[in-house]
Order: structure tokens, then C-alpha cells, then sequence
């Protein structure tokens, strides 16, 4: 029986990649804040659960632990923030490279696994008002690729706007992409991954706006001023 360790795994992306994991056959382990939730899902997933705050070293070093074996890592943990950058705390630019790219590094270090897959965002080519949330995202990508030179399989998946909690107060204005279900996005990562792709996007559409920023960076900014 294939075995996945999900980050992140108490609501959205996260446990939606665990339901469709376990409804797959495998053998699952959840990582989360939130105890209440984690135990739910297992209820429906028949995994096991390690509730711990992985950005403290005792937290880390639980859920490595637990993860020991496992033939997928799943990067789902994850925070935003949108807004003005030059508003923006200097404290919460701390936690979103902590929680979003530092933690996914230490923790595949201390795993190794054969397969990692992350949940990125299409925002790896630059989003209006989330700055730091972008870099992130981009970095690990950029991480991804490198591992892939160690002989690790790995996928990323980049979404659009998904409906998770990221959004939970605030007013999505723009016009594309739309909002997709979690569900739709953990079905796509756990394709690529069976599929050995290294990359998805969500919508499928998004690639192309990732091709154009990749070849014409200026013409992608223009359109992306113009109809963000």
C-alpha cells in the first residue's frame, strides 16, 4: 500500500488531496494545526494524525518522524496576504517564508521521500498586492526543480483561485481566473502525480498565461494591469 504524509491537511487543498488519496487506497497521515478537524478526517480517511505546529522545531520534528517511509510528502501547509506591501507587518512577511517555503524545505530534508509534491499558486508569476505570498510560491517552484536533480520526483501544482479560507473575508473583485473548488485541485495533483508530471496548472488555461510571462514578461504585465 502507496503512503502519503499531507501538510496543511485540516481544511481546504489539504484535506481534500487526503480524502482523494484514501479514496484511492492509500495509506494517509495528516499534519495540521487544528486537532478537532485532523480527527475528523480520519474518521473518513482511515489515516493517522499529528497535530503540530510545524514551524517550531518539536513540531517539525514530530511530524518527520511520523512521516518516516512514506512514498509521498504533500506540501499543502500554507498562508496569504494581501494588501499594500509597504503596509504589510515586517512580522508577517516573517511567517509567510517561514510557513511557506522554510518549512517545506526543512521538512523534505528531514524526510527525503521519493515523491514531494507542492501546492504552489499561478501567483508564481506575480500578483497585484501579494507580494510576498508570490515569492514564495515561486521559490518553490524553483526548489522543486532543483530536487528533481537528487533523483526526488516531484509535482507542483499551481491554482488559480480556489474557495478555502485564504479567501474568508475578503472580496474577490478580479475577473479571471475564477474560483475552482478544492476538490478540483487535489484531483489534479494527485493525477500529475500518479502521471509523473512535474507541473499542473488549475484551470488547465493558466499555462498559457504562465508561457506568455515566461516569454514575453512585458506583454503579461500589460495584459495583467489591463484585465486583472
Amino acid at each position: 500500500m502507496n503512503s502519503a504524509l499531507v501538510t496543511g491537511a485540516s481544511s481546504g487543498i489539504g484535506a481534500a488531496t487526503a480524502l482523494r488519496l484514501a479514496a484511492d487506497g492509500w495509506r494517509v497521515v495528516l499534519t495540521g494545526r487544528d486537532r478537532t478537524r485532523l480527527e475528523a478526517l480520519v474518521e473518513r480517511t482511515g489515516g493517522e494524525s499529528v497535530a503540530a505546529d510545524l514551524t517550531t522545531d518539536d513540531g517539525l520534528r514530530q511530524v518527520a518522524d511520523a512521516a518516516r517511509g512514506v512514498d509521498l510528502l504533500v506540501h499543502s501547509a500554507g498562508i496569504g496576504w494581501a494588501g499594500t506591501f509597504a503596509d504589510m507587518p515586517p512580522q508577517r512577511i516573517d511567517e509567510l517564508v517561514e510557513l511557506n517555503l522554510t518549512v517545506p524545505m526543512r521538512l523534505t530534508r528531514a524526510v527525503l521521500p521519493p515523491r514531494v509534491a507542492f501546492v504552489a499558486s499561478v501567483a508564481v508569476v506575480g500578483v497585484r498586492d501579494e507580494d510576498v505570498y508570490s515569492a514564495t510560491k515561486a521559490g518553490l517552484r524553483a526548489f522543486a526543480a532543483s530536487l528533481r536533480y537528487r533523483g526526488i520526483t516531484t509535482t507542483t501544482v499551481f491554482p488559480g483561485a480556489v474557495r478555502t479560507p485564504f479567501f474568508h473575508g475578503r472580496d474577490y473583485r478580479r475577473r479571471f481566473p475564477r474560483m475552482v473548488e478544492p476538490q478540483r485541485v487535489a484531483d489534479a495533483l494527485v493525477d500529475a502525480v500518479l502521471r509523473g508530471r512535474a507541473e499542473v496548472f488549475v484551470p488547465g488555461w493558466l499555462t498559457a498565461a504562465d508561457r506568455i510571462h515566461g516569454a514575453l514578461p512585458g506583454v503579461f504585465h500589460h495584459l495583467a494591469r489591463r484585465f486583472g
